[in-house]
């Protein structure tokens, strides 16, 4: 195998997931050491673990992995390395030190890991963070991802269990990622359009978290293997809210509509099906949004609410610094994802 390939896997990215709802039966009941420093831990469970250090500082740490879902292992290493730092972003704070998390083939060439791993640095450099080391295991599946430790002030954490009645919703980065890499394997999607997804998954979050933060948002999220429609359940449930979300505002990347309508489907398509079955309400709502709302996103964009009343500023302020954000909804009194 030459070093410009490590080949496609039906799982890879974050299709890769275990299932939310399975998950969320592993769970129950398990109930780690409690600790008043652990400010976010499973209860509700979040992107990432926030420990307070002092009345300053607290770590925001995640480990995150799969794997491959290109073929080039530098982008992969790259889309890796983004998915994982994009964490600590969606928890309001800033990269500082990532470690890798590897499991590699003894057959695949060093200069095809060392890619991998060069994709993975260069990102972290991207981040001002250090890349200071790892663990590397042989498997028969290739895997990469990141350990990462970030700060924020205990005052500022993000979470998802915040959302208010009254909220606008926003998504800063369009859907699609994981249609238009299925797209592209079955030849209804081009490579331009894999070029723009793959271009998108290598894009930090660390931009729109910074236009974000003066704007003290209620709940934030990032949209990942569990779809915009699982995510956007999370948030509802562990808040006590409604998400009424417009199909219509719902961002799409190039390609992404084109292979949802030629029936293509992800791997973790069903799972994240099953996993919003009693939550959400689709009316009137077509097959094409549908299948991109439960399409598992890889490093994707942040899943925001906020006052509404804030909304133009922080829609210029994004338009001003040249960032994407789409408004696809409001958080209502209730329970529940109702798609309209």
């Amino acid at each position: 195998m030459e070093a410009a390939s490590i080949g496609l896997t039906a799982g890879g990215g974050c299709a890769a997931k275990y299932a939310a709802a399975r998950l969320e039966e592993l769970l129950h009941g398990f109930a780690p050491a409690a600790s008043e420093d652990l400010l976010v831990g499973l209860s509700p469970a979040d992107d990432a673990v926030v420990y307070r250090l002092d009345d300053e500082r607290a770590l925001v740490f995640t480990v995150d992995f799969f794997p491959p879902l290109v073929d080039d292992p530098t982008l992969f290493g790259a889309i890796a390395a983004t998915n994982a730092l994009n964490d600590v972003y969606a928890m309001g704070g800033t990269p500082l030190l990532a470690l890798s998390v590897a499991a590699f083939p003894e057959e695949l060439p060093t200069a095809t890991l060392r890619a991998v791993l060069d994709g993975a640095a260069a990102k972290v450099t991207e981040a001002r963070a250090l890349l200071a080391g790892g663990h590397t295991i042989r498997d028969d599946e290739p895997k990469y991802g990141l350990a990462v430790v970030g700060l924020v002030r205990p005052d500022a954490v993000w979470r998802a269990d915040t959302a208010r009645p009254g909220d606008a919703v926003y998504l800063t980065k369009p859907l699609g990622t994981g249609l238009v890499l299925a797209g592209a394997r079955a030849g209804i999607v081009g490579d331009a359009e894999v070029e723009a997804a793959s271009a998108q998954m290598t894009t930090l979050n660390a931009a729109a978290a910074d236009a974000l933060r003066p704007f003290e948002p209620s709940a934030v999220t990032d949209v990942t293997g569990f779809g915009l429609f699982g995510h956007a359940h999370e948030i509802a449930a562990r808040s006590g809210v409604r998400l009424a979300l417009d199909a219509g505002a719902i961002p799409v990347l190039a390609g992404a509509a084109e292979a949802a309508g030629a029936g293509t489907s992800t791997g973790g398509e069903p799972r994240n099906r099953e996993y919003t079955a009693a939550s959400l309400t689709l009316d009137g709502v077509p097959e094409t949004v549908e299948r991109i709302g439960f399409d598992p996103q890889t490093a994707g964009g942040l899943l925001v609410t906020l006052p509404a009343d804030k909304g133009s500023v922080l829609e210029a302020t994004f338009a001003d610094a040249g960032l994407f954000l789409a408004r696809i909804g409001r958080v209502e009194d209730g329970a529940g994802v109702a798609v309209s």
